[in-house]
């Protein structure tokens, strides 16, 4: 259908629609404004140009280029590079053909980092993209065998230094660079940058693993709301402790709803609602929790058997849907404050507040949070007597 924009009498049926062309010809300050712009446009046209790669990389023609390189090629060309700049050193191509990329995939990590903690162990931060939603989830790895399939794929025209730069590397990086010479370090090996070896770690048969959501409140804020630090801390510890593991942390707070409406559900709650009610009267669901990312994450990093760190049973059915992940094993996590109470101990308990580990929660605001996960979201801890 077609309409005509002139200034004539318009039918009814054009009445209550009008096209986004005719709005801006209407408007009085068009032609000029649109004039402006479009001489401006040309005056400064030998300025508008396409930004210059901040390093060197290969001309290509996109109307030629295929779509894979060609399996006969061994190694990624640099015969044609533009410089237009000066840029800093940067290492030559990898003389590997590239694999083929994730296109279905539904989340993939573009960088890792190594975390030295307080008390001198370690982890590798990967930094995970998605199609779900525009965060950015991450998931901590304890061990060097459990590694990221999407990372350490071979990109188009990269140098060894570019998978440096993101983590694609095996053992540690060694300090090439003194205080008084911050420039970069050209080589053609990977050597020169990390100190891996060819003997591969082996990768544990069933690993702990940690689905978390985050939690401001429970885990910075120092809320007694709820146990989350208590239990994000608990499973870093675990994982210390055994050499090996993952916790995944999604970016879902508020059980999905977003930070703003769990401090609206705070003030409902302080009502006396409990936080399943509050939730729906916020017009929420209980949990609106996701676990594809979750799913897709430990797949990427090879992790088809686990041993969960959770009390959720939802958790472990969703985790397990339509995937090849299996949960061999369900760790609980029972609240230090109720262990306390089971085992007697609760006179020499001490509340703790820390960012990484020995965190200990206790209130009576946490004791009815917690109960309401066990009656109304059939979480897997038991009530101790003295609370029934």
């Amino acid at each position: 259908m077609t309409y005509d924009i002139s200034m004539t009498q318009a039918s009814p049926a054009q009445d209550a629609y009008i096209p986004r062309n005719a709005i801006d010809h209407m408007n009085p300050f068009f032609h000029k404004s649109h004039s402006h712009c479009h001489t401006h446009s040309h005056a400064h046209k030998e300025f508008l140009q396409t930004p210059v790669p901040r390093r060197p990389s290969v001309q290509i023609d996109a109307s030629v280029r295929p779509s894979a390189p060609s399996p006969a090629d061994s190694t990624l060309s640099t015969a044609s590079t533009v410089v237009s700049y000066t840029t800093p050193p940067a290492t030559p191509p990898l003389a590997q053909t590239p694999t083929k990329s994730i296109a279905d995939a539904i989340a993939w990590c573009t960088a890792r980092a190594r975390i030295p903690t307080p008390d001198g162990s370690e982890y590798f931060l990967h930094i995970y993209e998605n199609i779900k939603d525009k965060k950015e989830h991450l998931a901590f790895v304890f061990g060097d065998a459990i590694r990221s399939q999407s990372l350490d794929r071979v990109q188009w025209d990269e140098t060894e230094l570019d998978r440096v730069k993101r983590g694609a590397y095996t053992g540690r990086l060694r300090n090439t660079v003194s205080e008084n010479e911050q420039a970069a370090h050209e080589a053609n090996t990977p050597s020169a940058y990390s100190t891996g070896s060819d003997e591969q770690p082996v990768l544990p048969s069933s690993p702990l693993v940690r689905i978390h959501s985050e939690c401001f409140t429970g885990e910075i804020g120092h809320s007694a709301r709820c146990d989350c630090g208590e239990q994000l801390d608990e499973a870093i510890r675990l994982m210390k402790e055994a050499g090996s593991g993952v916790v995944v942390y999604l970016r879902q707070e508020g059980r999905g709803i977003g930070l703003g409406e769990k401090i609206k559900a705070y003030n409902l709650q302080d009502l006396g609602y409990d936080t399943v009610m509050a939730n729906l009267m916020l017009n929420h669901g209980a949990d609106e929790r996701t676990y594809e990312v979750a799913q897709a994450i430990l797949e990427d990093l090879g992790l088809n058997q686990i041993r969960l760190l959770t009390n959720n049973p939802d958790k472990i059915e969703q985790v397990e849907k339509d995937s090849e992940i299996k949960v061999v094993e369900r760790v609980p996590m029972m609240p230090k404050s109720w262990e306390a109470i089971v085992q007697g101990t609760e006179a020499d308990f001490v509340v703790r507040e820390g960012a990484v580990q020995d965190k200990i929660v206790k209130g009576k605001e946490l004791d009815k949070y917690l109960k309401v996960k066990v009656e109304r979201m059939r979480h897997m801890i038991s009530i101790p007597t003295s609370m029934a």
